[in-house]
């Protein structure tokens, strides 16, 4: 293995195979299904928030719910809106990247963000910081697109519930001028498993696409970094460097999945809300129960795999695809919903130590560790601690 430390994180490849559609299937029909459950919590957190902003004000802060600003779900943008979206993001790509030597392979400042993941990746996730680190990962995006890109709105969210009839054909993956782009074509990939070895208890099998990316507004859209872990697909010429941080262009290839977005079903993401009330249980059911030995994606893994492919299938390089952003401010979403429901507790709690599973063995985070994006912060970042709420630190948004 080229990464031999990277216990239950390479690819598998099978036997398994997978015939090309065939040219007469009929088209699908996009039905977005309810999210009843989760809209719900939702109204109910914002209740107790406002509640709790009557008690807990602070006379020298500016940010309250009026000034705060809203990120709002994809499909409630307008054409205009959705189109200013994807300009900023297509400008981020066209801007030279900072990243220098830290990671040569970077040509974009959207590279940027990959290359921070990449360097990050097993230290932010099945750790103490995995929500807070992505909050903020997040908002630096955001705000790049903002002063950089002068894009004038905000990062928005895609509620995976709404995927749970279907993938291929919503407005996001259309393929329109409007969209994300679409899936790939067909090319032969290979069964995903979860966690990648013997101790695998969950599979993904191969959809219909696995190749590039041929519509839509990024459909000559070049990945740079990696493969690092990439999963699914065996084909893809290896980086130059080992640690996926060297120039290694190419397409953008998906392969969306009906089968994963049910793992992040509306009534998947009310239990994942309802019923874990301390931060493990909830950080630990939301990025998958495979990982014990449970055969249950966790919306995070779900709402990774349902677009999969190239990068997106790559737990270090999911952000060169735009659909992590939109995913992760839905993470970061549902966090916000869980702590608005028990805000007195949960604005202040953490749990994990600051290795991937402890592996290996480290310390207990703390709300006093630095989260920290590199270039993408000018090398400032923040604490823990000011970035528990969306009210306080550097944030003031909230989610509608």
């Amino acid at each position: 293995m080229r990464f031999s430390y990277l216990v239950g994180l390479l690819p598998v490849t099978s036997s398994a195979s997978h015939n090309e559609p065939a040219e007469c299937d009929p088209p699908h029909e996009w039905v977005p299904a309810p999210t009843n459950g989760t809209d719900h919590l939702a109204r109910q957190g914002m209740q107790k928030l406002e509640a709790y902003l009557q008690t807990h004000s602070n006379s020298n802060s500016t940010c309250t719910l009026e000034t705060a600003y809203r990120r709002k779900e994809w499909d409630t943008f307008s054409r205009p809106q959705k189109l200013d979206y994807i300009h900023a993001v297509k400008c981020l790509q066209s801007k030279p990247g900072l990243s220098g030597d830290l990671a040569p392979g970077v040509r974009s400042r959207f590279d940027d963000f990959v290359a921070t993941h990449v360097n990050q990746t097993l230290s932010i996730h099945s750790t103490g910081n995995f929500l807070t680190w992505h909050r903020y990962f997040v908002y630096t995006y955001e705000k790049a697109l903002r002063e950089e890109c002068g894009y004038q709105g905000y990062q928005p969210f895609a509620n995976w519930g709404r995927y749970q009839n279907g993938v291929i054909g919503a407005p996001i993956f259309d393929g329109s001028e409007t969209s994300i782009s679409g899936n790939g074509v067909y090319r032969k990939h290979e069964t995903v498993y979860l966690p990648p070895g013997n101790a695998s208890v969950i599979t993904i099998d191969p959809q219909e696409g696995g190749g590039c990316v041929t519509d839509g507004p990024f459909q000559n859209m070049t990945v740079t970094l990696g493969p690092v872990g990439l999963l699914g697909i065996n084909d893809t010429t290896p980086n130059p460097r080992l640690d996926g941080l060297g120039y290694n262009p190419r397409c953008l290839r998906r392969d969306l999945s009906i089968e994963t977005a049910q793992g992040a079903s509306d009534a998947n993401i009310t239990s994942l809300i309802t019923e874990n009330n301390d931060i493990l249980s909830f950080q630990n059911d939301m990025q998958g129960l495979f990982t014990f030995g449970i055969p249950r994606y966790g919306v995070h893994t779900a709402g990774h795999y349902m677009v999969s492919g190239d990068p997106g299938g790559d737990f270090f390089t999911s952000p060169g695809d735009p659909w992590f952003w939109f995913h992760h401010a839905q993470i970061d979403r549902v966090y916000w919903i869980w702590q608005n429901l028990d805000l007195e507790t949960r604005l202040k709690t953490i749990a994990g130590t600051i290795t991937f599973m402890n592996q290996p063995p480290s310390r207990n985070a703390t709300v006093e560790d630095i989260l920290q994006l590199g270039v993408n912060d000018g090398f400032e970042g923040i604490k823990i601690k000011d970035a528990l709420s969306t009210m306080k630190g550097p944030f003031c948004y909230i989610y509608e």
